[in-house]
């Protein structure tokens, strides 16, 4: 099927969507959660395809991120079911104003209507972009990597099967085929046809879409995501918070980069982060990229132009010495793509400054930023983390995928 041939039918579909209530919509949703589980054997077989030809071809984060296993699919479909507990986003007036001349304003929320996600290779975004759309009333067409192709499609066709079931209309999920660059610049283009375009993957991607784009394009940001030890910091509580953030899944966009240290503690600490990333870990060692005034202190690969501007996505994390929080906000102001950013310390002066100046999407006192998820949020899971600040910002949930009309009700007034 073209491209054009997959717009047509969301537009179709997005038209039958209009009539479906959320309680079908929540039967849709249970159904594909049922579908997954019931297709789990063929979603394996797909991804085993996907893993074979990706070998040698991509890193091994990397395709730690394109598997799937029992456990994952799993997840998946227990994402789904979580996203069935939510409160319908739709109809919800959110504000109601009647005027002198008698007429009844509300402003009720509404779907967005055909939302497009172009992604890489995570299959789980699949699943979860497509119960989120479906969750709050729209239509999504799904144009994921092409290393992830097989395993989508398997994934998609489950999908589509559950909702069928429930008698919505199977093109309210749809899954573009073509994975060349030339169907994501017509989804780009796509002007009439889709309502918002959401890029989600690496930082070539994701300004692409925003720069070509003639669509609607809600823009989800890579995550140079940033930890500032301050002197005030419990040391103890700094080095689990950064090995989560850093190692637990470096491959994912709120997985931490940069590790900004205070100068009154840069000797005692460095030597304990350097134990606890590098020489204690005998599988996956964290290489330390070092600024010239952590060089002094430990050892690692010296920082050059580019390293506190680099989403690594690896085992790597770039580590620099600061003068105090002041200090720390300007380099994460400088450095950082608005994601997550945290600060470790038991002094609250130094907490709120740091949550006041810093202008990210999320922003943390003495917590991971591995936390910055929809489903850690009470969303259920996410359609990806947006960095900008109209019209969504953060975790994109069902709210997210939400726009509003006013609805006007009178009685034969007139202007």
């Amino acid at each position: 099927m073209t491209t054009l041939e997959i717009l047509e039918n969301a537009k179709a579909a997005k038209t039958a969507m209009q009539a479906v209530d959320g309680d079908r919509i929540n039967a849709a949703l249970t159904e594909m959660a049922r579908s997954l589980r019931a297709s789990c054997d063929s979603i394996l077989a797909a991804n085993a395809e996907d893993i074979r030809a990706a070998e040698g071809k991509i890193s091994p984060v990397m395709i730690d991120r394109l598997r799937l296993t029992p456990e994952r699919i799993e997840g998946m479909a227990r994402g789904i079911l979580e996203i069935v507990e939510l409160p319908s986003p739709l109809g919800r007036v959110l504000k109601h104003v009647e005027r002198p001349n008698g007429l009844i304003i509300e402003r009720v929320s509404v779907p967005m209507g055909v939302i497009a996600i172009i992604y890489e290779s995570r299959p789980n975004v699949t699943s979860d972009a497509a119960a989120l759309a479906l969750k709050s009333g729209n239509v999504c067409i799904l144009r994921g990597g092409k290393e992830a192709y097989n395993s989508s499609r398997a994934i998609v066709d489950a999908l589509c099967d559950g909702i069928e079931r429930a008698g919505v209309d199977r093109r309210a999920i749809q899954l573009v085929s073509d994975t060349t660059r030339q169907s994501a610049n017509e989804l780009m283009t796509a002007r009439g046809y889709v309502d918002l375009l959401i890029p989600r993957g690496g930082a070539g991607l994701i300004r692409a879409c925003v720069e070509n784009a003639t669509v609607p394009c809600l823009e989800t940001g890579t995550g140079i995501c940033h930890i500032y030890v301050d002197a005030a910091a419990d040391q103890d509580m700094a080095l689990g918070i950064i090995e989560n953030a850093k190692t637990s899944r470096p491959s994912v966009c709120n997985a931490a980069e940069v590790c900004l240290v205070h100068r009154d503690i840069a000797a005692e600490f460095l030597p304990k982060l350097q134990k606890r990333l590098v020489t204690e870990r005998e599988v996956n060692p964290v290489e330390l990229i070092l600024d010239g005034r952590a060089a002094k202190i430990i050892e690692g690969t010296p920082a050059d132009g580019n390293s506190f501007d680099t989403e690594f996505l690896d085992y790597r994390l770039a580590v620099a010495v600061v003068d105090g929080v002041s200090e720390a906000v300007a380099h994460i102001a400088a450095h950082s793509t608005g994601h997550s950013e945290c600060i470790v310390t038991e002094c609250a002066e130094s907490a709120e400054y740091f949550t006041r100046a810093v202008d990210s999407a999320a922003v943390y006192v003495n917590a991971s930023t591995r936390f910055t998820d929809g489903g850690e949020f009470g969303l259920g899971c996410e359609m990806g983390i947006s960095t900008q600040k109209m019209h969504a910002r953060g975790p994109l949930g069902i709210e997210e995928l939400t726009t509003y009309k006013y609805i006007i009700r009178g009685k034969g007034q007139v202007r």
